[in-house]
Order: structure tokens, then sequence, then C-alpha cells
């Protein structure tokens, strides 16, 4: 299968600031990749590499085979969607007229317009001017000008800004929906608790390199954080499970009835089935780090602090 996107070994430069340092990112058919760093990490760069408005000064870029910002990239570029985080339109025009413009633009029907309003609930609001839509407003008919097209690659940065839950939700289950229909993700946010549940892979930047990549899997067995573990039951004075910092086990009592233990993932299953074990005990609950987790100790990392995560973090 061939990649979607493949940026290797690239070196962007600006004046004596280098935005990316040797950066890799491949992305497939039908996966949802999240692109995640500080500002300034290079995650802007590493889009307009992918749309061919930058060139690098090193490394190889290929959107769909072929070199984005070379002459033969105007074809791979009409497969691509973007929605930059500062989504800006006209704002004299209405929501239809914005969209069936941008469709010219694109060599697109003016009714594939339509549906797509519809698609992202501005069905109601299409005949009004931008200038009177609210921030989510404006997010959604951003997104619905990203998916013109039917790309097989889309650019999503920071794509729930001033989105309220119920159309959060619905974002993500639209990038299920394309996922499933083979269309490449590359999704950008700060919100890293909310793109948790939708992404195959991610990508960690930091300081234009590529600090951490893979599956959340893959990711946590890299950092070696602790699992926390909560256990709910009614038993003596002594929590089910010692505090044993030596050993890699730290417990701390949240109430009469409840404990969180912290160990390292070698430690996991002792105290689970010491747990299981014991009398009293009514429900564990395991909590394995969380992508905010991840990122923070990746990025700790790189500016020195990267010792695993312990007892009171």
């Amino acid at each position: 299968m061939s990649a979607v996107l493949e940026i290797r070994d690239v070196q962007v430069r600006f004046g004596a600031v280098t935005a990316l340092a040797a950066m890799t990112l491949t992305v497939q058919p039908g996966e949802v990749v999240g692109l995640l760093g500080h500002n300034g990490a290079g995650k802007t760069t590493t889009m307009k590499l992918a749309l061919g408005l930058l060139r690098p000064q090193a490394g190889t870029v290929r959107l769909f085979g072929t070199d984005p910002a070379g002459r033969a990239g105007r074809v791979a570029r009409r497969q691509v969607g973007f929605l930059p985080e500062n989504v800006s339109f006209y704002d004299s025009l209405t929501g239809r007229e914005v969209l069936r413009y941008l469709a010219r633009l694109k060599g697109r029907a003016p009714r594939e317009a339509d549906a797509l309003l519809e698609r992202v609930g501005l069905a109601a609001a299409a005949d009004r001017r931008v200038r009177g839509y609210s921030k989510g407003m404006r997010q959604r008919l951003g997104l619905a000008q990203a998916l013109l097209g039917h790309p097989g690659l889309l650019l999503l940065d920071e794509p729930t800004v001033g989105l309220d839950p119920m159309a959060t939700a619905e974002f993500y289950a639209t990038v299920a929906r394309l996922r499933a229909a083979g269309t490449a993700v590359v999704l950008s946010s700060h919100v890293l608790a909310g793109i948790e549940r939708h992404i195959d892979r991610c990508v960690i930047v930091g300081r234009g390199h590529v600090l951490a990549a893979g599956t959340l899997e893959e990711l946590r067995a890299e950092a070696g954080l602790p699992v926390a573990i909560r256990a709910r039951g009614r038993w003596p004075d002594a929590p089910p499970v010692a505090d044993d910092p030596a050993a890699g086990v730290w417990v701390r009592r949240l109430n009469g009835h409840q404990v969180e233990i912290r160990t390292t993932p070698a430690r996991k299953l002792a105290v689970l089935r010491a747990l299981a074990a014991a009398p009293g005990i009514e429900d564990i609950e395991v909590q394995p780090p969380g992508l905010e987790a991840l990122y923070a100790h990746f990025d700790a990392r790189l500016h020195g602090g990267g010792g695993k995560e312990s007892r009171g973090a």
C-alpha cells in the first residue's frame, strides 16, 4: 500500500532558525495520525510541506507519490483538504456563497457545497452572512471546505476549537466515517484527552525533532510510566496493598473506602492479583498513562527533566 504522505529526513530553516530537523512522517490511507507538540514545535511547518507551500532545504516530501511543491504537485494537492487553526472567510458573503465559490476553485459542482453545509449542520444558516456566524459556525464552515472534493488526505489544525460538545462528537464521527472510506487524516490539537480515542498513531514533535512516534501502547511501553489502579471496598485500617516505594508501589488513600495505587508496568499484575485476593474488595479500575501524561514525559525529556513519573507527579 502506497503512503499518502511521506516526509523523510526533512530540514527546514528560516534564516538562523531551524524549524524542522530530520523530520520523518509517513501516513497511510485510512489512518488517523495525531501530530502533537507545543507552539513552535514544527507542526504547522510540517503541514505546509504537505501542502506544497514550503520546500525543504534537505530531505524529501511526497504527496500521493509526487513532490507537492513541484510542477506535478497540482493534481496531488487537489486531493488534500486543509483546515487551518485560524479559519477566515469573506464576511460579506453567505455561508453558501463562500462554499460554492471554494467549490468552483477546486473544480467541484455547486451541489456538493450544498450537501456539505447540510452535513456539518449549517443548512439552516447557509444563507446568512458569515459576519454573523459564531466561532463554532465558522469552524463548521471551515470543516466543510476541507471536505470539498472527497479528499484522500485531510490536514486538520486544531479542528475542534470553538465547537460545543455535541459538535465535537459529530466532528469525530465524521473523521471515523472518512477513515473507514480510506481517507488519511493528520490531526493537530492541544486537547490531548479529546483526541486520544480517535487516533491510530501519534507523532510528538519538539524543537523540530520527532520526540516519539507510535501507537499509544507503543509509547506507553517506551515511556514506562506508572500505571494507576483504583480500588474500592471495605477493609480494616490498612489498605489491601502496602505502600512500598522501593518495590515501585505507591499507595494513597482517597477516602475511607477507596485507594489509588501507582505501580510500574512490571509490577501491575502482581498488584492486581493481591487486590483480587484481598477481602472486602468491591471494584478495581486500571488507568494506564493517557496521552497527556505521555506527551508531558517525552516533552520533559527534550527539556532535560525527563525522569520517569514519580508518586507525586
